[in-house]
């Protein structure tokens, strides 16, 4: 995060592990501390105190925040950085363990005690000792909390709900970030005009799961209408908004209505994130997924029939305990059948206090990888050849800036990328400002990018 300020109080630097949602919670923890005069600077040796806002999702995300504590610890032990912070997920998740593991950091906050991060660094600077701060993840944005939006100007992500109310047996997620708790569609779209009015033009709607959203708010109040169909015409009323963005949507929540509603706006991209994990009925029943291969084809059908020229991005779990060679061949059958546009795929980590991670028959790691492998590779030859179809065609292009790989390309995505985790439009004619909408007549595709011009409209 590089949002700086020119005030003369104490400098902090932002490292953010793992999910958007978890951006967003560091965005809050540096509006919250700028707001109290605190300064965010982009590298962690121009900070005095560094926070590291961890995932404890996997066992690679906490192998990834770990190491970037200690990298933040060797700065303070060099005498560059004062303070070290650990926040977030795997804070709350092993609050012990780090405590007593990591006595290099300095301060200890949990997702349930992040949005008061400006009172516990002020106390901390002034010589208070407490060292531990954690409570239960109750906490939910409302409309004057404090944020700084550390995304491109024209983009930002919106997070409409905390926690979640499915229990995966894979999934530590509740129990680090407990029940959902749904945002009232007034506090969402007053903070969507509001990203609107500072140059935003594509909101990322994020939540562990949007088809829950509100399901918490009717149950406490059956008069609320709050519900993701509404909440997506809502959001379609939003002037100034130009992409409308959904991210993990369960399929047994996508509806004919929901289907309508974004088949029929102008603002809704017409791409589905919907992790589907597995296909095979007797994997899904052990994930505890609450749905059957059927009614997984039935949402799909749902979603192509009415929309056929929707992005329909998925991943899958490989490896979960018992997962025959059988059940893995349908799942590959699967893929090679359905011809999703993006799909990811992570080896099962078993997880302590989850269903999964208590199931005996766990499957080694070299199945696992081969299982991974075999799944991309046949998703890397669907990709390819679904990419060769845009060859030759004029597509619309939100710029993002310059190239990753060179300054002589510019960068952006047609609606059907996702900002990080889907390919990119590479540009390599014409000229463009970030932000800009242009359009790009694509010249060569590869497997997850594509190479076009910028042509005048």
């Amino acid at each position: 995060m590089k949002q700086e300020t020119t005030t003369q109080n104490s400098k902090v630097h932002f490292i953010s592990l793992g999910c958007p949602k978890n951006l967003v919670d560091s965005e809050i923890m540096a509006g919250t501390l700028m707001k109290d005069g605190y300064n965010v600077v982009g590298e962690a040796e121009e900070a005095d105190t560094v926070i590291v806002n961890t995932c404890g999702f996997i066992e690679d995300s906490k192998k990834e925040s770990i190491q970037r504590i200690l990298e933040m610890s060797a700065l303070k032990q060099e005498g560059k950085v004062k303070k070290v912070v650990v926040a977030g997920c795997l804070t709350q998740r092993y609050k012990d363990e780090l405590v007593e593991g990591l006595p290099e950091a300095d301060l200890f906050v949990g997702s349930g005690e992040f949005q008061n991060i400006a009172k516990i660094l002020r106390n901390s600077d002034a010589g208070d000792t407490k060292k531990t701060f954690f409570n239960l993840p109750t906490y939910l944005q409302q409309e004057e909390t404090p944020r700084v939006n550390s995304q491109p100007g024209h983009r930002a992500y919106l997070k409409i709900s905390e926690g979640c109310m499915k229990r995966c047996a894979f999934c530590a997620i509740p129990l680090i970030r407990g029940n959902l708790q749904s945002r009232t569609i007034e506090a969402v779209v007053a903070e969507a005009k509001l990203l609107v009015a500072g140059g935003v033009k594509e909101v990322i709607i994020i939540s562990h799961d949007f088809t829950d959203y509100g399901w918490d708010l009717r149950r406490k109040d059956p008069t609320r209408k709050d519900s993701p169909v509404e909440l997506l015409k809502a959001l379609d009323q939003v002037e100034g908004l130009q992409w409308i963005r959904l991210m993990y949507l369960y399929p047994d929540g996508i509806t004919p209505e929901m289907v309508q509603v974004i088949k029929n706006s102008k603002k809704i991209v017409k791409y589905f994130d919907m992790p589907l994990q597995h296909v095979n009925d007797e994997v899904l029943k052990k994930m505890n997924r609450k749905m059957t291969r059927g009614e997984i084809e039935t949402a799909l059908q749902a979603i192509r029939e009415n929309i056929p020229d929707a992005v329909i991005r998925t991943q899958f779990i490989v490896g979960f305990p018992g997962e025959t060679a059988e059940q893995f061949e349908e799942l590959l059958g699967f893929i090679a059948e359905q011809q999703f546009d993006r799909v990811g795929c992570f080896k099962y980590s078993p997880e302590e206090n989850t269903a999964g991670g208590r199931m005996e028959d766990q499957i080694d790691e070299e199945t696992k990888q081969y299982r991974h492998d075999a799944v991309m590779e046949i998703q890397q030859n669907i990709s390819r050849e679904k990419h060769r179809d845009f060859v030759g065609k004029t597509i619309e292009v939100l710029v993002e800036g310059f190239s990753e790989e060179t300054d002589l390309l510019l960068q952006g995505r047609f609606w059907g990328q996702a900002p990080d985790i889907d390919g990119v439009v590479l540009i390599n004619d014409g000229e463009a400002k970030t932000g800009d909408m242009v359009k790009v007549h694509i010249t060569d595709s590869m497997e997850y990018d594509l190479l076009g011009a910028i042509v005048e409209e």
